[in-house]
């Protein structure tokens, strides 16, 4: 089958013709349908973050269940499936004690680049190559742990369901299941940093629980003109002012400060400029994921004699198997409009470009599907 393929920090993504071996006991195989092109992996990509080498990447996506594997008795080949890159083994402690997101076995498959057991499906000939994350969607095929993917209706397109599985799940669910945690936001000043895929699902999930104000920072105009038709009452454009200033901007929006700042850009300065746009006792939730190496800090008077709070928040602090089934409903009842968050679609080989142009600042998140045909 056609997988893309890392095979160096910094080499670039080729497109590989590879083997695919068919599902263990408790896994399933998955036909893609399309994969969301995620500004996390450029992280792997560069080697800022690292990970087992060869790789096919992609961890964001849906598609068709092929081939179940021994054990699977609650799923069916035809069955329509959204990936997630967080398992839920039912077993261990963050399981049990309702923190699914922390399951140990997303570990196991983020260090050892194989599924749940720590061990692979893909290979070309004799030569190994890695799961990312345990998914590797972005390839025509899939073999994955049956933990690792969660039923969907027929009848939602291809793009809004892979986007749910990553962006959508980690943004609304920053704002559903972090920030709304902490009393009502409905009327409250809610600020969000960064307006790529992540942010965007943020402000949808500020939107839809009656933020107010609701502001959005980037450096990006057509972004923010999004955030805008998503439901941002005020957006602040960073490129067009001091980096010191921007907090103090936002201040003036919010008179006086956000009570809840989700910040969705990953970097040292951003988090900090989120911190210091607080109201005091205001919470920032870091959702961001950076180099492996960084470390941010933040004024610690700010933090002891205004009480405010840092949190992080890993795939939207979700129970996937429950809230990617809600976001959807959300989407087909018009509450949460996920198309608008739908950028361009490429073919698998195209992946190359999908990735310059998120570098250079696309406005919306980008697809692979893989069935398409490169011009």
């Amino acid at each position: 089958m056609r997988a893309a393929v890392l095979r160096g920090a910094g080499a670039g993504v080729e497109v590989e013709d590879v083997d695919l071996d068919a599902p263990h006991p408790g896994e399933v195989r998955v036909r893609v349908e399309a994969a969301g092109v995620c500004h996390t992996e450029l992280h792997y990509i560069s080697g800022d973050i690292p990970c087992p080498l060869p790789v096919v990447l992609g961890h964001e996506g849906v598609g068709v269940v092929e081939e179940v594997g021994a054990g699977v008795t609650d799923m069916v080949s035809g069955a329509r499936v959204v990936f997630t890159w967080r398992p839920r083994c039912g077993e261990c402690e963050y399981c049990v004690t309702g923190r699914p997101v922390m399951c140990v076995y997303g570990r196991v498959q983020a260090s050892s680049g194989g599924l749940m057991d720590g061990t692979s499906r893909l290979h070309r000939g004799n030569e190994g190559i890695h799961h990312f994350l345990g998914v590797s969607c972005f390839a025509e095929r899939a073999v994955v742990s049956r933990r690792a993917v969660v039923p969907i209706a027929d009848d939602i397109p291809a793009a809004v369901a892979a986007v749910v599985g990553c962006a959508v799940v980690t943004g609304v669910g920053a704002v559903l299941n972090v920030a709304a945690q902490h009393g009502s936001i409905a009327g409250h000043p809610l600020l969000v940093v960064g307006a790529g895929g992540v942010g965007l699902s943020a402000v949808m999930g500020a939107h839809l629980l009656g933020a107010a104000p609701l502001v959005a920072v980037d450096v990006s105009a057509d972004k923010l003109q999004l955030a805008r038709r998503l439901g941002a009452t005020d957006v602040v454009d960073a490129s067009a002012l001091p980096e010191a200033e921007v907090a103090g901007t936002v201040r003036e929006l919010t008179r006086g400060g956000a009570e809840v700042a989700v910040e969705a850009v990953g970097s040292a300065s951003t988090l900090r400029q989120a911190f210091e746009a607080l109201k005091p006792g205001g919470r920032v939730i870091a959702v961001g994921l950076s180099s492996a190496k960084t470390e941010a800090s933040v004024p610690l008077n700010q933090l002891v004699q205004q009480q405010k709070h840092l949190v992080g928040s890993l795939y939207g602090s979700s129970n996937p198997a429950v809230d990617l089934p809600r976001l959807l409903e959300l989407y087909r009842t018009g509450q949460l409009p996920l198309g608008q968050l739908v950028g361009e679609t490429y073919p698998l080989e195209d992946l190359g470009t999908a990735y310059d142009k998120l570098r250079g600042g696309a406005v919306g998140r980008a697809v692979i599907d893989p069935s398409l045909v490169p011009a």
